[in-house]
């Protein structure tokens, strides 16, 4: 693994993003999976059969209807899970050997870090998020939520489903952004960089409010590929997930300025 770059606890110098920016970080990141797709895949596997297992799960708890806000709620840890595609990308551009074992190895070695509090952080809004979708689905419907497909039929054809399913993405909606804003580059930052926790989340804050309409689209466009992965049944996750890690790399290294002093 590269040299840790260390970087002070003053503000990181942040390059503008534009719209334009974002695009050109996705097309990279379509790159980067066409270069390495066994790896991508075999990775982002790892996570869909994880997925498909905690749906079970809920299921068999008699808690079918935290399905879907699981589901949805991956969005806000995906940037932890995304740690192994920020090195296949610094691997493909460094021209060093890409594999599932060497990946994970350096993913183990990161975790030792602030990392840990970074997913720690995540993680606790992620239940938050779980708390506040199963608070709202029992208040809305009560016992009728143990019913699948009761439920179901009930958020589809009654106007009380249509303000659960407005209520519910817009609470949603305000805690991933909250999320995203800590988190953006972030993840990414922590594994490039030997910097604390708190200069981390601080640096995302300030790229969000410096750049708010191009984070605004990005943070669209993993909302976006998220739901069409569980629209699939989380079948495109392995060709999804790879390419938003991928992007979000080269995103942070495109907003993040290196300096005499972190290089």
């Amino acid at each position: 693994m590269a040299t840790q770059q260390r970087a002070k606890s003053a503000a990181v110098p942040l390059a503008r993003v534009g719209i334009h920016d974002i695009g050109i970080c996705v097309g990279r990141g379509i790159r980067d999976w066409m270069r390495a797709p066994v790896v991508s895949i075999a990775i982002a596997a790892i996570y869909t059969v994880g997925g498909w297992a905690l749906a079970v799960l809920m299921v068999v708890l008699a808690m079918p209807y935290l399905v879907y806000p699981l589901a949805m709620g991956f969005a806000l840890i995906a940037p932890f899970v995304a740690i192994a595609f920020y090195d296949v990308s610094r691997r493909l551009q460094a021209g060093a050997p890409v594999s599932v074992s060497a990946v994970w190895q350096t993913v183990n070695e990161v975790r030792r870090r602030d990392v840990r509090w970074m997913a720690l952080i995540t993680a606790f809004a992620f239940f938050i998020w779980m708390d506040i979708a199963a608070m709202l689905t029992l208040s809305f419907f009560g016992a009728m939520a143990l019913d699948f497909d009761a439920l179901l039929t009930a958020i589809l054809t009654t106007q009380l489903g249509w303000v659960f399913l407005i209520a519910g993405h817009v609470v949603g909606a305000v805690i991933a952004f909250l999320v995203f804003s800590i988190a953006v580059i972030s993840f990414p930052m922590l594994y490039d960089r030997d910097v604390d926790v708190m200069t981390a989340m601080i640096t995302s804050v300030r790229l969000v409010r410096r750049n708010p309409i191009a984070m605004i689209v990005w943070c669209g466009v993993i909302a976006v590929a998220i739901a069409a992965a569980i629209a699939s049944a989380l079948l495109l996750l392995p060709l999804i997930l790879p390419v938003l890690g991928y992007a979000t790399w080269h995103l942070y290294q495109h907003a993040v300025v290196a300096t005499p002093e972190s290089e």
